[in-house]
């Protein structure tokens, strides 16, 4: 089992400190990395491979900077090979984590898809958070933008409901089968939560390559 408030002992007098930028934080905020059987390093996003580990924030530039000055081998005290691609493949496995987390919402009834579906629960404020495919039609994505802004607007609220859109509807199909969408709902509850928290980490790992739905339009994250 994981260690959530507790720094592992097998990672060092400096715990969770990221080895790019010499920062603490929460583990939700970094990514541990470990040294696999086969000398080359390995991402646990799940906190739980044994063996000395180390830490970077969960920012892709920032692996591909720990990769580019070979900071895995002197962190984890060890002979290791980093490769050139493990940000694209840390990026592979998070977005797999995503469809998971996706695939399990939905047998909780805690992820529904379909723009008319996803239009309803955001104007009743059910919605978390809507996902589009990344190719989705601008006036589907619009039309749901307008149920967004109406509710903001209905209930008061200081923000919209966040609008995700990060893969092509073929490259969902690759990672949900005949679960892949269109558009998309992530509803109240522990499972639904857990679509938007690992969506928010993607988005955050991306950095200015992530992208949000507002109309048309495809802006980076400030």
């Amino acid at each position: 089992m994981p260690l959530p408030e507790k720094r592992r002992k097998d990672d060092g007098e400096n715990g969770r400190m990221c080895i790019v930028t010499r920062e603490s934080g929460d583990p939700d905020m970094l990514i541990r990395f470990v040294a696999g059987p086969d000398g080359n390093v390995v991402a646990d996003l799940k906190r739980q491979l044994p063996g000395r580990g180390c830490w970077v924030k969960a920012e892709r530039a920032l692996i591909d900077k720990a990769v580019a000055k070979k900071l895995f081998g002197r962190a984890l005290k060890a002979d290791v090979k980093a490769s050139a691609d493990l940000g694209a493949e840390v990026e592979r496995l998070l977005l797999g984590q995503l469809a998971g987390m996706m695939n399990m919402a939905r047998k909780a009834g805690q992820f529904i898809t379909g723009g008319m579906n996803v239009d309803k629960a955001v104007r009743a404020g059910a919605a978390l958070a809507v996902f589009h495919a990344a190719d989705a039609a601008a006036d589907g994505v619009r039309k749901i933008d307008q149920a967004r802004r109406a509710y903001m607007f209905a209930a008061d609220e200081e923000t919209e409901v966040p609008s995700f859109r990060f893969v092509t509807e073929v490259e969902m199909e690759a990672l949900l089968g005949q679960n892949a969408f269109i558009h998309a709902a992530a509803l109240a509850g522990q499972a639904g939560e857990g679509v938007v928290k690992r969506a928010i980490m993607l988005e955050r790992y991306r950095g200015n390559g992530s992208v949000r739905a507002q109309g048309d339009a495809r802006q980076p994250q400030q």
